[in-house]
């Protein structure tokens, strides 16, 4: 074992996020050149582990290292699949909050609106009769219709009387999330093991699974919201080169410098409005939040995270003013590019609504025009506006007033640490029952993650907020942003009527961060053999771990009917029942 301190070592690994647990770096033996008296020998004690060895052989050339990567993105997204397409139209009836989101995606994306059903409405769904809504009775909806479109065109591509059609789209989506997630770590850990680790995470954790195989709107969301994400690590690669090409520039135009004359540094530096993933990142958030208006919460961390990466890169390029140039002089010029189009994306998904007369609040201004309709500065605002407007007023002091006594509200101080997590469904059957040869079965759907995987991520978390003031890098800073982006809005509002499924929208979040602490237990390539060897044993241990967990806990996230006993076995935590 190594003879270097605990922390030591953390601190070293950590600093060289790029080098990863599995590296081109291989045991080496150096010996002293030809002719050298054998006094002379120094041995360089071995370095790295069985697994830094098969994956030199794996990535020895550009070609194998290409196709070694394909072939392991491959893998991980046809495991997702498989985990939320097999048996997708089990349990052929709508389960938990499908019973809004199937039934309003499928008015919605025939009529343009919401459309009431009948109070039996469900059951007559699940039975065929899918045209059993009023299209005269608009629906009072309190989230916004993309991720009721996605969900009612997945109907209609397939045909709505199938359930695999009801949750056709959020499994797409979900399955995408993966090699997306893959992506996102690529281009911030920059070390194809890592990435496959955290796209791994999401492909077999119960929460990510059960949120792509129920048509709610959370597994959407998440999607959109790492989309932006990506775009946003593309916009900080985008903007520092322009930047250093700037700078270079006008270093290039400047008389040639003396000893009296030292050569001048630029003072505010450019506006740069060429920010094309920039405007892809704000468009995408745009997405999440005609979604969900959580949505908007990512927007505003990552509009502000654009600031931030502004500040270090051009302090990176040498701008002397850079900290008033990033705020006062790009700043504005950020917030043109990006908040218009996402507030653009955003009233474009109201399309239907407004292009229709019969939604919910529709003609609102039109029942009282005398009393309702804006005076002064805004008459000339379209009674269609003004309705939307009022519609969104009153779904915001109904999310705002929301309280429930739901068995399974979930706080959000509860959250980080997975004690209570949603149950979308569960039967009990008894001996001879249909499929039941036990005393007594359980056929159930939790939104439970594995919770190796998710113990680990809040560990991440809680280290990198640490380290970030011990050795600060902008990846840290990334991975928290989302986080954080994800969590604390929900902290602060002070909602009571909350529940575990909404952190599905900043997991990915949680799994960069324990691919982080994976990397740190297992350290570099170039360390000592044996403590090399026992680090990457004890990842690779806990991997397989992982692994059997999520396949115990899988009958519970997709329906499987189990004995009671097993179910039991599933709840380690008093609130997990």
């Amino acid at each position: 074992m190594a003879r270097a301190s605990t922390a030591s070592r953390m601190g070293a690994r950590i600093r060289a996020p790029t080098m990863g647990w599995m590296s081109h770096a291989s045991p080496a033996v150096s010996s002293a050149p030809s002719g050298a008296r054998s006094g002379s020998h120094r041995l360089t004690p071995p370095a790295g582990s069985w697994a830094d060895d098969l994956w030199a052989k794996l990535t020895a050339t550009p070609e194998l290292r290409r196709r070694t990567e394909w072939v392991i993105v491959g893998i991980i997204t046809l495991i997702a699949a498989l985990l939320r397409f097999v048996a997708l139209g089990h349990p052929h009836r709508l389960v938990f909050d499908e019973v809004y989101y199937v039934l309003d995606g499928w008015s919605l994306s025939n009529e343009g609106y919401e459309a009431k059903y009948p109070e039996d409405g469900r059951d007559l769904f699940a039975a065929g009769t899918v045209y059993a809504y009023n299209p005269d009775e608009p629906s009072y909806v309190v989230h916004p219709p993309l991720g009721k479109y996605l969900i009612g065109w997945g109907m209609h591509l397939i045909g709505p009387e199938n359930a695999f059609a009801w949750r056709a789209a959020v499994a797409f989506f979900g399955t995408l999330a993966v090699p997306l997630l893959y992506l996102v770590a690529r281009k911030l850990l920059s070390n194809v093991p890592l990435a496959a680790i955290a796209a791994l995470f999401l492909a077999i954790d119960g929460h990510a699974i059960v949120t792509s195989r129920i048509s709610i709107l959370d597994g959407l969301l998440m999607f959109f919201v790492l989309l932006g994400f990506l775009f946003l690590l593309y916009d900080r690669e985008h903007q520092r080169r322009q930047l250093l090409d700037w700078v270079a520039k006008w270093r290039a135009r400047q008389p040639a410098s003396t000893e009296d004359a030292p050569p001048e540094q630029p003072g505010w530096g450019p506006i740069l409005w060429n920010r094309p993933w920039l405007l892809a990142m704000a468009i995408a958030l745009g997405l999440a939040s005609s979604i969900k208006w959580s949505g908007a919460y990512f927007l505003a961390a990552f509009c502000l995270a654009t600031i931030v990466i502004d500040l270090f890169a051009r302090r990176e390029a040498g701008i002397r003013l850079w900290f008033s140039a990033a705020t006062l002089k790009q700043g504005w010029a950020s917030f043109l590019i990006s908040v218009p189009a996402a507030i653009a994306v955003y009233l474009a998904s109201w399309t239907g609504w407004l292009a229709t007369s019969g939604g919910f609040y529709r003609d609102w201004v039109e029942g009282e025009p005398a009393t309702r309709a804006w005076t002064g500065a805004l008459e000339w605002v379209p009674y269609s506006i003004q309705n939307l407007w009022h519609y969104h007023s009153e779904a915001f002091r109904f999310h705002s007033g929301l309280a429930s006594d739901h068995p399974y509200n979930s706080g959000p101080l509860e959250w980080p640490f997975l004690l209570r997590p949603t149950a979308f469904s569960y039967e009990y059957s008894k001996a001879g029952e249909p499929g039941c040869m036990f005393n007594e079965c359980v056929t159930a759907i939790t939104s439970l993650s594995n919770p190796l995987i998710f113990w680990l991520g809040t560990i991440g978390i809680v280290f990198l907020a640490m380290y970030v003031f011990v050795n600060p890098s902008w990846r840290y800073g990334a991975i928290l942003t989302g986080w954080f982006a994800g969590w604390l809005p929900w902290l602060l509002t002070g909602r009571t009527s909350v529940y575990h499924f909404y952190v599905i929208a900043w997991l990915p979040f949680a799994f960069l961060a324990a691919a982080f602490a994976l990397q740190t237990i297992a350290g570099s390539a170039k360390d000592d053999r044996r403590q090399r060897t026992v680090a990457v044993n004890v990842c690779c241990g806990f991997l397989v771990a992982v692994v059997l967990v999520s396949l115990w806990f899988l009958p519970t996230w997709v329906g499987i009917q189990v004995p009671t006993w097993y179910w039991n076995s599933t709840h380690w935590l008093p609130g997990w029942k």
